[in-house]
């Protein structure tokens, strides 16, 4: 069965650093399941939304939680996630909880990345 790939986009500030905003990266890919009435295959877009968390950064706070929870709302994306690494570590994932249970706990870590990606 051939896979449609994910594409990454970054966002990029006037300097090349970070940008405003709390969505950091966005995986994006052609749905070619079955379409909603209307639409034919692959006119869809599949949405995963990344917020990264570096170096001695903290997590989200309930505000970015908050926010990022808006945002996949009216994106109606299938996934927010959050990498957090710190220098000489691998990069951890955590998925936000589709419900808020409060600070840490709204995030679940992600034990194997490529069942997100799937």
């Amino acid at each position: 069965m051939a896979r449609t790939r994910w594409q990454l986009v970054t966002f990029c500030g006037v300097l090349g650093g970070e940008s405003v905003g709390v969505v950091d990266l966005l995986a994006v890919r052609k749905d070619h399941r079955q379409p909603r009435l209307g639409l034919k295959r692959g006119d869809a877009l599949q949405l995963i939304l990344v917020q990264v968390k570096g170096g001695k950064a903290a997590m989200p706070t309930a505000d970015d939680v908050r926010r990022l929870r808006e945002v996949a709302k009216r994106h109606r994306v299938q996934e927010v996630l959050l990498g957090s690494w710190k220098r000489g570590t691998q990069v951890q994932f955590f998925r936000l909880r589709s419900k808020s249970i409060g600070g840490l706990r709204d995030w679940q870590e992600v034990t194997d990345i490529e069942k997100v990606f799937r």
